[in-house]
């Protein structure tokens, strides 16, 4: 059973990395986690290497072929996506909380429709794109550091954690996605307050949004009992909490009211 897992883990490390059997072993021996292997190796490929013999690594996206076979390891057997029980083992093998943040940034890379699913295409064409150039310590940092990126994360978040054939969410989960993201993007500075032309401020009043005021801004929607919250106000939120500084005195009153009257 124990070799079983190796090998799985193996594999996994190769499909991400694009590095080889050998070196996989040598790093998941040292590492015991596959993220914290994978971690490794990105720090430091030639951690295994004696000076003598070191090499070059391949630094080219890992092959399709190794995508599909790790894709099909949590392909559900009776579905053409990955579902809820593979993200679940997917997690389980990468050591990740399925509740992380990091998960979103996941999801827009890989292009996921929604919770719980993966289609093949943009599992395939997502990791190629992220195999060698991040790490999801890497890709966590980015989600909290990057504005550009929060933004696009946080825009694709809506799609993906809208139900099928709902054009809004639930307050519930809105909160719940509000609640992932904004104090990762708070922590890392994506939510630093900006002027007009989109600039961090530097003045007294840019540390603008805070997280109780997150806290606020769920008790406003609990007590106005809407049932949803549409993809305008979604987008329309994050421009008002980049926007006010923490006093209150600086904000766009025309992204506050166009927020309170697409509430449904």
């Amino acid at each position: 059973m124990v070799d079983r897992k190796l090998d799985e883990n193996i594999s996994q490390f190769c499909a991400v990395t694009g590095a080889s059997a050998r070196d996989a072993r040598k790093f998941l021996e040292a590492h015991k986690r596959v993220d914290v292997a994978i971690d490794a190796y990105y720090n430091d490929p030639n951690a295994f290497s004696t000076p003598t013999k070191q090499k070059a690594r391949d630094t080219g996206p890992p092959s399709t072929g190794k995508l599909s076979t790790l894709f099909d390891k949590y392909k559900d057997p009776d579905s053409k996506e990955i579902t809820v029980d593979g993200t679940i083992r997917l997690c389980e093998d990468l050591a990740v909380n399925p509740e992380d943040v990091v998960l979103l940034a996941i999801a827009y890379e890989l292009k996921s429709p929604r919770v719980g699913e993966w289609t093949k295409q943009g599992w395939t064409e997502g990791w190629k794109n992220l195999g060698m150039k991040t790490t999801l310590v890497q890709l966590r940092d980015q989600l909290g550091r990057e504005p550009d990126y929060f933004q696009k994360v946080y825009n694709h978040t809506f799609e993906f954690a809208r139900s099928d054939g709902q054009r809004s969410l639930g307050i519930e989960t809105a909160q719940a996605f509000w609640g992932l993201l904004l104090p990762h993007g708070l922590h890392g500075g994506a939510l630093a307050r900006v002027d007009t032309d989109g600039d961090v401020r530097m003045d007294n009043k840019s540390d603008g949004w805070k997280e109780e005021y997150t806290t606020w801004w769920f008790d406003f929607l609990n007590e106005k009992g809407g049932k949803g919250v549409s993809k305008d106000t979604w987008v329309m939120f994050l421009d008002f909490i980049r926007s006010i500084d923490c006093k209150f005195t600086e904000y766009d009153t025309e992204v506050l009211t166009g927020i309170s009257t697409l509430l449904i």
